[in-house]
């Protein structure tokens, strides 16, 4: 009995003992997990304070107020095939129609539309098809070829959907974006990626410098033309171009920036032409290479390697052998920061520049001029405006001066420093005279351009 009370006694004892050790270990451990999963992990609040992807990205706001003010538009070329030596040289031939299409971007509630001059050029006739499936024929107001960038427009008694513009300028490398186009008349394609790069040139070594957008957002034929939207639904950019050795997004594409469109756009409403303000400086790029060849020891900004005389640059003092690092408080890293900047830019805007001179740093206002030149993409010729002095060298009384040819055929015909007298039998006396003439012409037929030389001697070319 003894012996049965003393068992007894033990597992009592060793039941109370295991009871209070699972009050004490067990169930004060489960306590503690709950509160820790109650609390926000460490783990959470580092990742949403970094500036690493949020879990709660939502881009449907900024999608819905953009889808329906991009556009499909459709261009139709007629294009005259020679059908003899004769329509070779005079032009004629059997008629035939190509059709090319793209996007574009509604800028306004009134109809204008904002696209690519690749999408619209040497169109016959434009139709432009809204996401609800309505198209319109559309009316070419302008085009400015150097930035790709031209303006359209439709009639239409409603108030159509449009996107605002945003400011390129602010946009970060890093940030999400949009690109909304209508490839294939679709209706409104979306795809979002983030901007790659800022200011990015993909012609730096032909001499023609461009400012893009650089963006993995899918963009793909038919996406020409189309809106770059930040995340509020702002348009930052126009999709100009992809990267490609197989004609196919590969992960990059290229958007005109805003700040730059816009400014064409309204030059084209205002003038009917762009305006462009220059600094008036010739320049280039810096690497650790340039920098031992001059002896400094800067690699970023913009080298100045000659002043124009009479030139904005030239008046405020900015001196050859400078180094242009910052323009109204933006880095000037490389000659496209420089280039993208000026071109939201008009003449007679005043600027800040930020150059260094012999070590020290120094803040020059400079006024900007308006740039006397025009490229004719069509001949491969730059023109300027002639001065009475270059008239008179060559006996004649009006007329623009090729100040370059810009490619090896245009050189090899020895049409450089030659004054162009007419262009299709029209007499011109300045750049604009030019623009007219090639923004208005008959894009079926050939151009008829009549010069003198430097021996005083008048020639006509016919340029198919």
């Amino acid at each position: 009995m003894k012996q049965t009370f003393k068992l007894l006694t033990v597992a009592l004892f060793a039941g109370a003992f295991t009871l209070l050790g699972y009050k004490y270990f067990i169930e004060s451990n489960e306590i503690e997990l709950i509160n820790q999963q109650e609390a926000p992990p460490l783990v959470t609040t580092n990742f949403i304070n970094s500036n690493t992807i949020p879990t709660n990205l939502d881009f449907t706001e900024a999608a819905e107020k953009t889808v329906h003010a991009v556009v499909h538009v459709k261009n139709t070329t007629i294009a005259r095939q020679p059908m003899s030596i004769q329509n070779y040289f005079f032009g004629g031939g059997q008629p035939r129609a190509m059709i090319g299409t793209g996007s574009g971007v509604i800028i306004s509630a009134d109809g204008y539309i904002i696209t690519n001059n690749h999408v619209i050029e040497n169109a016959s006739e434009l139709e432009v098809t809204l996401n609800n499936n309505k198209t319109f024929e559309a009316e070419l107001i302008g085009t400015d070829p150097s930035t790709d960038i031209a303006l359209i427009k439709i009639d239409t008694d409603e108030e159509l959907p449009y996107i605002p513009f945003g400011n390129s300028d602010q946009v970060k490398i890093g940030e999400w974006v949009l690109a909304v186009g209508n490839p294939f008349n679709l209706t409104s394609t979306v795809t979002a990626g983030i901007v790659s790069a800022k200011s990015r040139d993909l012609n730096e070594m032909d001499g023609k410098s461009q400012s893009f957008i650089q963006t993995d957002a899918a963009v793909n034929r038919g996406n020409s033309g189309g809106a770059l939207v930040n995340t509020r639904g702002e348009l930052i950019g126009i999709n100009t171009a992809i990267t490609s050795e197989t004609g196919s997004y590969v992960g990059y594409s290229f958007a005109v920036p805003s700040n730059n469109a816009r400014k064409v756009v309204e030059d084209i409403m205002e003038y009917g032409n762009v305006q462009r303000g220059i600094l008036g400086i010739t320049g280039g790029n810096l690497n650790s290479d340039i920098a031992n060849q001059l002896g400094i020891d800067e690699t970023e900004g913009v080298y100045v390697d000659s002043v124009e005389e009479g030139s904005g640059a030239d008046k405020g003092g900015i001196e050859s052998g400078d180094i242009i690092k910052e323009i109204d408080g933006l880095k000037i890293g490389k000659f496209a920061d420089l280039v993208g900047y000026l071109g939201s830019k008009h003449p007679n805007d005043t600027v800040q520049v930020k150059v260094l001179r012999d070590g020290d740093e120094e803040t020059i206002p400079v006024t900007l001029v308006k740039l006397e030149t025009y490229k004719i993409d069509y001949l491969g010729l730059e023109i300027k405006n002639s001065n009475p002095s270059e008239l008179k060298k060559y006996g004649v009384n009006h007329g623009v001066k090729v100040n370059r040819a810009l490619n090896r055929t245009m050189k090899s015909y020895g049409l450089e420093d030659i004054i162009i007298l007419k262009i299709n039998n029209t007499s011109v006396s300045s750049i604009e005279d030019v623009q007219d003439i090639m923004n208005q012409r008959d894009y079926n037929e050939p151009v008829k351009m009549t010069f003198a030389n430097k021996s005083g001697e008048v020639n006509t070319f016919i340029f198919r």
